[in-house]
């Protein structure tokens, strides 16, 4: 787990980039992608604010109306979620099983 924490640096929320790279850059609003993604302005609000997270739902309907792969926000919201989770204190938890008895990846 050390080694997680090192590689990462405060990756940033998926809402965040779907408001700067996207809405910004294309002079869309909240309202109008909401209305275009058939979902509430308010839900939608709250990913742009980093206040919920990246839905697969979300993520497939960005997908379909253009704005990058669904795969893209959903692992953006995974190193988000699991950095945040880095951050937090955890308890002294000792390996059970070595790096060698693990299954490859």
């Amino acid at each position: 787990m050390k080694g997680i924490k090192k590689m990462m640096h405060n990756p940033a929320h998926p809402g965040e980039v779907l408001k700067v790279a996207f809405l910004e850059e294309m002079g869309l609003s909240i309202q109008k992608l909401a209305d275009h993604l058939h979902i509430t302005r308010a839900s939608l609000s709250r990913v742009i604010n980093g206040h919920a997270s990246m839905s697969t739902e979300l993520a497939v309907k960005l997908e379909l109306a253009g704005f990058s792969k669904a795969k893209f926000w959903l692992d953006m919201q995974t190193n988000y979620n699991l950095w945040q989770t880095m951050q937090q204190l955890q308890p002294s938890i000792s390996p059970l099983v070595s790096d060698s008895a693990q299954p490859p990846l």
